[in-house]
């Protein structure tokens, strides 16, 4: 079967985030004033293909926590779907 995992790591709240700081500046020159706070992140679409949905949220969390996130620093979540199925046959 194949999946799409949808995976998203950003820096965990205590961890300053410079890149966000540098972005909500720049917004804030070319006139979008409201921005608070803005927090930058990572964003990753890996198709793979496994015997079932449970080996495939195995290893997705496996690429993250070896490799796509830090994990000192960084947390991550992905979904996780089937790819080429209608609604009928989940």
């Amino acid at each position: 079967m194949k999946f799409l995992a949808r995976i998203k790591v950003t820096l965990k709240p205590t961890i300053n985030d410079p890149q966000g700081k540098t972005i909500a500046q720049g917004l804030g020159r070319l006139g979008f004033d409201s921005i608070e706070s803005l927090r930058a992140g990572k964003y990753f679409e890996v198709t793979l293909e496994e015997q079932d949905r449970s080996v495939a949220e195995t290893k997705v969390r496996e690429m993250c926590e070896k490799l796509l996130a830090n994990p000192v620093i960084e947390l991550f979540s992905f979904d996780l779907e089937p790819v080429g199925e209608t609604a009928a046959t989940r």
